[in-house]
């Protein structure tokens, strides 16, 4: 008997992120006659967006890194904790650290992005990202330090200014209480340059309430453990550096490349990689010339749902519409208890955006019933 992961019919899912899981449960739901394998080599999901709650202890583990296990059990779909080493598209087979090779009726490539240092010497030395688990502890265990030691003179810089920099900024800044001052340093001449100009503002009072000091048109050219150079001649010196300053995608060795590099791998606008029909790349690794989506959780969520679709429209022997992506809006946490958002005609900040903005991304919890407990658990903690 085949088993899903031998079946021509199955749909192989890598990468667990936001992409790939949602691609995953939707294909369960829109096509449950189809075999889903999802695989991915961590043991929870990470709700990014709420990391900054985790961070603050405003949210718990549970809230906001379920495991795969508690995810995909109950739907039928197969989670095989493992690492894609490398695809050959022609074959349509794919190859894992641990399980060696499986073939694939259609494949869901959703690997996500690692920091990208832009060839800054230092970076990957000395800085760390805001992206994971091990990012949050080390984050906490440096704000305790930083509480314990308590100097004027000790700094924490933050290099880049999108939305990680500035909702980081504030964050550390109510967490460490005057235990030491924030510089947010930008390459750009402005904070948060793809937001709308409520949220940019908002933002912006927020990052001068804190006293977080702000340094535009400010290249980094060098890391070191104790300081961060600039392209100016100046240095500062730090006790903790983060680097949000961009992302790149993580991919594995593909056969035969289809875009002459490791990535991003060139998407069409239904989000199936060029000359080849069954790959879809939906989120960060795929990159779609005619219509460029933003790099954003949303937007993966609704391409997860697309990839669906399309695989129902391809078994019906129909081309997959254009996917359409819905723009509901931003939301930015603006440290504890403060947040701005702005979407659907409503532009809102202050604590009761802050409380929209977490019971929104709540019940997007994958699983409606982890959403309703986590929602519950937030509201008796009121």
């Amino acid at each position: 008997m085949a088993t899903p992961l031998s079946s021509p019919e199955t749909v192989v899912v890598v990468g667990g992120g936001f992409a790939g899981l949602f691609s995953a449960l939707a294909v369960h739901e829109r096509l449950p006659e189809r075999p889903v394998v999802l695989i991915e080599p961590r043991d929870r999901f990470l709700f990014q967006p709420l990391l900054y709650e985790l961070l603050s202890g405003e949210l718990q583990s549970w809230e906001v890194a379920p495991a795969y296990r508690q995810l995909l059990s109950s739907r039928g779909i197969c989670w095989l904790q493992d690492r894609v080493s490398g695809i050959d598209l022609d074959a349509r087979q794919l190859t894992t650290v641990a399980s060696g090779s499986l073939p694939w009726g259609d494949l869901v490539l959703a690997t996500g992005t690692e920091l990208n240092d832009f060839g800054v010497p230092g970076v990957r030395e000395h800085a760390s990202g805001f992206r994971d688990l091990d990012d949050v502890a080390h984050l906490r265990a440096l704000v305790d330090d930083l509480k314990k030691r308590r100097t004027p003179e000790t700094t924490v810089a933050i290099v880049g200014a999108g939305p990680t920099g500035v909702e980081l900024a504030c964050k550390l800044a109510d967490m460490l209480d005057g235990a030491a001052r924030i510089h947010l340093v930008e390459r750009g001449d402005g904070i948060l340059p793809n937001s709308a100009s409520f949220n940019r503002e908002r933002a912006a009072a927020a990052l001068e309430r804190r006293e977080v000091c702000l340094h535009l048109n400010t290249a980094v050219t060098e890391v070191h453990a104790d300081r961060v150079c600039f392209k100016d001649g100046t240095s500062l010196p730090h006790s903790g550096l983060i680097w949000s300053a961009g992302s790149s995608p993580t991919l594995p060795d593909i056969h035969p490349n289809p875009a002459g590099a490791r990535a991003p791998l060139n998407i069409s606008e239904d989000l199936r990689l060029l000359d080849h029909p069954h790959v879809f790349v939906p989120g960060d690794c795929g990159r779609c010339s005619a219509n460029p989506w933003p790099a954003t959780a949303q937007v993966a969520m609704q391409q997860g749902d697309a990839v669906a679709k399309a695989l129902q429209a391809m078994d019906h022997t129909q081309e997959p519409e254009p996917f359409q992506f819905q723009d509901r809006g931003e939301m930015l946490s603006l440290g504890i208890g403060d947040a701005t958002l702005t979407g659907l005609g409503i532009t809102l900040a202050g604590p009761l955006a802050f409380k929209i903005r977490r019971a929104t991304y709540l019940t997007r919890l994958p699983g409606l019933s982890l959403g309703l407990r986590s929602a519950g658990a937030w509201l008796m903690s009121r």
